[in-house]
């Protein structure tokens, strides 16, 4: 069966997407919620980071909880949180009221992401690893282009009818992953779990430079296309003259360039070398950052280009990302979880750095975001020079 028709990987693929859902679709709805909750445009951008900044926290420990109480209870848990948070938000009538309901999003939202993480290398190993993890990338760079259009479509009706769909999604996802899944951290593999275990857990995560470096590569990669992301109502609305119902604009062509990344990756897996195919993605990636920033400095806005140059650097994103993040697990096969807890509490850090600090400081034009996306990356560069799996 191929994988792209594989229920499981569906199942995870939609476990790791809600998280991209549950930021994108509302993004077309930001100048209607300002307007109809009587907030500043301000008021409903920092309503990204009051989920962020819980969904990273959290992320630190749902690793732990699932190699404890295992996988499919932490899915459940986390994801019966999202949902009554999402018809909570649905039903604010104030941006603080929104804040808090985010809040309780972002604490239940992260456990899809983390436990499907971990359950890709609990379920596969070798080359069929990197194929899984590749082939659910493809699946899940679908929810950054569709989620935009999608609240777009739903903004017609309600804005409120956008959180509804969340609170459907997430039910759907919690169904699936309790009826597809199956449990793959068995009772006598699992941690007793207290904050002294959590604390040495990391203790060993944080000892380990190979993996801190691995980590620090993916986040920064990641980070540098999501500022792009979370400016997106700025930078297509107000730069490249977009309406709230044309997101797919951007979108589609991005998340493209993700699916063709994540292909490579699946192509060449137990063909060519990952440190080959690594060093390839990361020089694809240089070159674009910087005739990006070159352009943009130059000429300022022209839409196809500004699009296609976020496009073509998603390519060598997408390539080197099973890579690093399979990699990065193999670090510590016996607290899996955990080391998956790790990865994604040091992409989501970057996010929320980005959301609350540098958006607002780098949207005041097309040069200031591709030097964003330039400083950013550059940071992935540098330390994934610096690893092990880079010199093989």
């Amino acid at each position: 069966m191929s994988l792209f028709f594989n229920p499981k990987v569906i199942t995870l693929a939609m476990l790791a997407a809600l998280a991209p859902f549950a930021i994108d679709t509302y993004l077309p709805a930001f100048h209607i919620l300002s307007n109809d909750l009587m907030a500043s445009p301000q008021s409903i951008q920092q309503s990204l980071t009051f989920y962020l900044v819980p969904y990273t926290i959290m992320t630190l420990f749902h690793g732990p909880i699932s190699d404890s109480i295992g996988r499919i209870k932490t899915i459940k848990w986390g994801l019966f949180l999202f949902l009554f948070a999402s018809i909570g938000c649905a039903f604010s009538s104030t941006a603080e009221s929104l804040w808090f309901f985010r809040v309780l999003q972002g604490i239940g939202g992260g456990a899809g992401n983390v436990v499907a993480r971990a359950m890709v290398r609990d379920l596969y190993e070798g080359p069929q690893a990197q194929k899984v993890m590749a082939t659910i990338q493809v699946i899940f760079g679908i929810a950054p282009a569709i989620a935009p259009m999608i609240g777009g479509l739903l903004l017609g009706i309600h804005w409120q009818m956008i959180f509804l769909f969340l609170a459907f999604y997430a039910g759907v996802t919690i169904f699936l992953g309790t009826t597809i899944l199956p449990e793959t951290v068995l009772p006598e593999n699992r941690h007793r779990l207290s904050l002294k275990m959590v604390v040495n857990s990391y203790k060993k995560l944080l000892a380990d430079s190979e993996f801190i470096l691995l980590i620090l590569s993916v986040a920064a990669n990641f980070s540098a296309f999501f500022l792009y992301v979370l400016a997106s109502p700025v930078f297509l609305i107000d730069h490249l003259g977009f309406n709230e119902q044309q997101f797919g604009y951007l979108f589609i062509p991005t998340v493209a360039g993700m699916m063709i990344g994540s292909i490579v990756a699946k192509r060449t897996a137990g063909v060519v070398s990952p440190s080959k195919v690594l060093k390839w993605a990361y020089y694809w990636m240089t070159f674009i950052a910087v005739i990006n920033l070159c352009f943009c400095y130059i000429f300022g806005s022209f839409a196809p280009l500004n699009i296609a140059f976020i496009a073509l650097y998603n390519i060598g994103m997408a390539t080197a990302m099973p890579i690093l993040s399979l990699a990065a697990l193999e670090c510590f096969p016996k607290i899996r979880g955990t080391a998956a807890s790790g990865q994604a509490f040091m992409q989501m850090l970057f996010s929320s750095i980005v959301a609350g600090l540098l958006v607002p400081i780098l949207w005041f034009s097309t040069f200031g975001l591709a030097l964003g996306l330039f400083v950013i990356f550059s940071i992935g560069l540098l330390t994934v020079t610096k690893t092990k799996l880079w010199s093989n």
